[in-house]
């Protein structure tokens, strides 16, 4: 298990034990974090699992390939730190990962 932190638009801190082999995503709606809907159930074709990865863990993660990255432009508000949660697998170096979620994922 990795601990990962969501944090909502409004700052409503959300921290939870994801198994390691599964996704940010599925963490988020597993575990009932409002703010990821992921309707695609996790098929990179939607881009309803925008997040913002804390700075300090980009440069811990593989980069987004280009399938993801071609997905983020259909994101409400992307960022340079904008990733989709579908597309992180949850790993032992994740363990204590922040992601922030958007406003909205429309």
């Amino acid at each position: 298990m990795a601990l990962i932190t969501y944090i909502q638009h409004d700052g409503t801190e959300h921290k939870v034990q994801v198994e390691l082999g599964s996704t940010v995503m599925h963490g988020a709606v597993d575990n009932l974090v409002d703010g990821i809907v992921g309707e695609c159930g996790g098929a990179c074709s939607c881009a309803t699992c925008h997040c913002y990865v804390d700075e300090t863990w980009i440069d811990r993660m593989d980069p987004a390939d280009e399938i993801e990255q071609e997905m983020l432009e259909f994101a409400a508000e992307p960022k340079s730190n904008s990733r989709l949660g579908c597309q992180i697998e949850v790993t032992d170096k994740l363990n204590g990962l922040v992601v922030r979620l958007p406003k909205s994922q429309y």
